[in-house]
């Protein structure tokens, strides 16, 4: 394999800290990838990251993320790419695959407010740009205002500060990987607020063909960890499937999309989903 391995990753500091904890484990898994020469990570602006005064859903979905990452992989400009798994499509890319995922991190969201969700007052505004969180906040508490809030973790807890909003939601995993976990108000249930598909989990992908990358990869990957995202992914793409074979008024019942949250036990898989709108 030739040097020196080129990571690519977002810009932002949680992706940038997730490059560095998948260089750190690469280096301690093989001695030649020691050297500071020798892994070189390369920083890709992607759509979703620069268009950040529209919500995903109005601009293309959570594959804005990718798809120039995708693009620089396939082109040879980087060797893998590392991830947030609910950040990836469904589907992914002829020629991409994902041979890797880190053991994963708490699944669960974390709220930042005064108090519980329970506590807010009638008409306070939480901002979330997750359909998702949206639906499950306005199906606990209709009486609630819940608005568009993007941007990374500081980035929204900036405006939580200055008083924008009142509450917002982010990935305990997200706040862990970045020191900010100290910061947290409360961490919601997963009954109380059913995390995304793949919250918690970093995945690397790399060319289908690439060989040599696929062996540097595989000492890093969590067998436990692939299980569950592979399960949860499944039921994602069952229900997309349900949007592309029936009319117009199932895609609107089922834009939120299903989520679950699988553990390994005893070797079974066990999952909680729900299906909503908003």
């Amino acid at each position: 394999m030739k040097a020196p391995l080129k990571i690519g990753t977002r810009g932002s500091p949680l992706a940038l800290a997730q490059a560095r904890e998948v260089a750190r484990r690469l280096a301690a898994r093989h001695p030649d990838l020691t050297d500071p020469d020798a892994i070189e990570t390369i920083v890709i602006r992607t759509t979703g990251d620069a268009v950040q005064d529209r919500p995903l859903s109005e601009i293309g979905g959570k594959g804005l993320f990718t798809k120039e990452i995708d693009a620089a992989l396939l082109s040879g400009a980087i060797d893998l790419a590392v991830h947030s798994m609910k950040d990836v499509p469904t589907w992914l890319p002829e020629g991409i695959a994902l041979p890797c995922l880190l053991p994963r991190e708490d699944p669960r969201d974390a709220l930042f407010a005064d108090g519980r969700l329970d506590d807010l007052p009638s008409g306070a505004v939480v901002g979330t740009a997750a359909l998702r969180r949206q639906a499950q906040i306005l199906a606990r508490r209709p009486d609630l205002t819940v608005v568009p809030l993007r941007g990374n973790v500081q980035t929204r807890l900036d405006k939580l500060s200055r008083g924008e909003v009142d509450a917002t939601l982010l990935a305990v995993a997200g706040l862990r990987r970045l020191g900010m976990a100290d910061r947290i108000s409360a961490v919601l249930t997963v009954e109380d607020m059913l995390p995304a598909v793949a919250q918690g989990a970093i995945g690397i992908a790399c060319r289908s063909d690439d060989a040599a990358v696929r062996s540097v990869l595989a000492p890093l990957h969590c067998p436990d960890t692939g299980d569950c995202i592979a399960a949860e992914r499944a039921l994602l793409a069952a229900v997309k499937m349900l949007e592309v074979h029936h009319d117009k008024a199932v895609p609107h019942l089922l834009q939120v999309a299903a989520r679950s949250d699988a553990e390994v036990r005893d070797r079974a898989l066990r999952g909680l989903a729900r299906v909503g709108k908003v």
